[in-house]
């Protein structure tokens, strides 16, 4: 009977210390987003596609410009084939090439590549739809934030 009280007593401890008290409202279950960015991912089939802080900037002259990073973890060498915002195919110059850990970015002190779409009639604080396709991959749709032309997207131009 001592050991049976015992082992309860040890499980019931064990229990308590390793924070499975703390139900579905746990804080580590609250994660939040912290950028405007959205995020998406393409992960299967020897693919391993991420997309990182994808947004839109509202930039001068009805022009929308894309912010963003993507990177390919995958073995196997991908391409950018293109964009589409709201499925306008926006124009697409530098690199397009996806090898293991080297990504494209878009806008910044790096970039190595940029996607402007001229008619650009969406104003800032509304989402639009962007659609990424690649050559292995295939394709990824998110909502993305359409940011205004200020503060740290104010370099961005066309």
């Amino acid at each position: 009977m001592r050991r049976v009280l015992s082992a309860l007593a040890i499980a019931s401890l064990a229990l308590s210390l390793t924070g499975c008290g703390a139900g579905l409202n746990a804080s580590t279950r609250q994660i939040t987003q912290v950028t405007d960015g959205a995020e998406a991912q393409i992960i299967g089939d020897g693919n391993n596609i991420r997309v990182v802080n994808l947004l839109v900037v509202a930039a001068g002259g009805g022009t929308g410009v894309l912010v963003g990073t993507i990177v390919n973890a995958a073995d196997e060498e991908d391409s950018l084939l293109g964009v589409a915002i709201n499925g306008s195919v926006l124009t697409y110059t530098g690199r397009n090439v996806l090898p293991k850990n080297s990504p494209i970015i878009f806008e910044g002190d790096r970039a190595n590549a940029k996607a402007v779409l001229t008619g650009f009639g969406a104003k800032a604080g509304t989402n639009v739809s962007v659609t990424m396709f690649f050559a292995r991959a295939g394709e990824v749709t998110r909502n993305v934030l359409v940011r205004e032309n200020k503060d740290e997207y104010a370099g961005i131009a066309p």
